[in-house]
């Protein structure tokens, strides 16, 4: 049976719906998923315009998904989120943000009660997301409280096939020392080890990076790697993870260029972002990892400074559906349901 996606399209004066649109007419979209779109017809028409493509569409009934997958044309969950009018191009908006967590909050549902199976949204702006009501650090958490979900979860970054995940993420890099600890360390590797087996990799290799110069040169530059590293590191070894480090932050991510690695996990937010994002910031994927259902978007934005002009890059949104194909196959076969 193939994978059931719920697609939104992000905040629609962004790139998203461009995006979308390019992805949905790729040939083999069909052959891969099955797929259901969330949100404003106009909306998805926009992404068409923008995208120079055309496919077409079909209302659904909602009240009888069955009957959503037979048929010409990708099934629409039609939703009435914003006015066409409201939307202007390239705009942070309290519109833009409230349609893109109404879209999302239905795929949610959706995916919830077993309809579809995972969840690729084009990107959002935090700023409208802001405006609209987000009360949350991130998407990522807003989520995590719609679910009523506790545990542990975090942002994962996977460029084509190495991830990275981090132990700190939006805080000051002046609190970043104290916010470090064996446990969070062993939760940051073990995210990465579970999300990594649920993209269909057997036996992933990990690698930690240093939180000091030179992995703090046997103490002269810092002892966490003495302190706290390394006792989180054999933690997980213990738990059958295949993990080693510390490793210095300037090397570990040449490691994974190199395919030594499957995932790098780091001590806060920019160590990995900046590495990832030189290497490939246009096929970079991210996902919300940690919670009980796959969702993941392109890693770049809504890229205000191109929306509009058809310029947009369909690379990571084609990676994002890719990956979540997979973990909603591994999610299936499982049998994994919503805690």
């Amino acid at each position: 049976m193939k994978s059931r996606l719920a697609i939104i399209p992000g905040d629609p004066a962004g790139i998203g719906p461009e995006v979308i649109a390019k992805l949905l007419s790729k040939r083999d979209i069909s052959d891969l998923a099955q797929v259901v779109l969330v949100g404003d017809r106009h909306v998805f028409e926009l992404g068409q315009k923008h995208a120079g493509v055309t496919w077409t569409m079909r209302d659904v009934d909602p009240d009888d998904p069955d009957a959503w997958w037979d048929g010409d044309g990708f099934p629409l969950y039609s939703m009435e989120t914003i006015d066409p009018e409201a939307i202007h191009i390239s705009k942070v908006s309290e519109a833009g943000g409230r349609a893109s967590l109404r879209n999302l909050d239905k795929a949610i549902d959706l995916t919830t009660g077993g309809i579809t199976d995972a969840i690729l949204f084009g990107p959002f702006n935090k700023a409208s997301l802001d405006l609209a009501g987000l009360n949350a650090e991130d998407e990522h958490r807003y989520i995590a409280r719609y679910l009523g979900f506790t545990g542990h979860h975090s942002e994962i970054n996977m460029l084509d096939e190495l991830i990275t995940t981090r132990v700190t993420s939006h805080i000051a890099l002046k609190d970043v020392v104290g916010a470090i600890d064996p446990d969070g360390i062993v939760k940051a590797i073990k995210l990465a080890n579970d999300t990594l087996i649920a993209a269909g990799k057997t036996r992933p290799r990990i690698g930690v990076a240093a939180l000091n110069p030179h992995a703090g040169d046997e103490g002269k530059f810092g002892t966490e790697e003495i302190d706290i590293l390394t006792p989180a590191i054999e933690s997980a070894r213990k738990l059958q993870i295949d993990v080693d480090g510390p490793w210095p932050s300037d090397t570990v991510f040449l490691r994974g260029r190199d395919g030594l690695l499957d995932a790098v996990v780091t001590m806060y937010h920019d160590q990995g972002q900046i590495a990832m994002k030189l290497m490939g910031f246009e096929r970079g994927v991210t996902i919300a990892a940690g919670i009980p259902i796959p969702v993941a978007t392109p890693a770049h934005g809504t890229a205000f400074d191109i929306a509009g002009q058809g310029k947009a890059n369909v690379g990571a949104t084609r990676k994002a559906f890719d990956v979540l194909c997979q973990m909603a196959k591994h999610r299936r076969d499982s049998g994994a349901a919503v805690s």
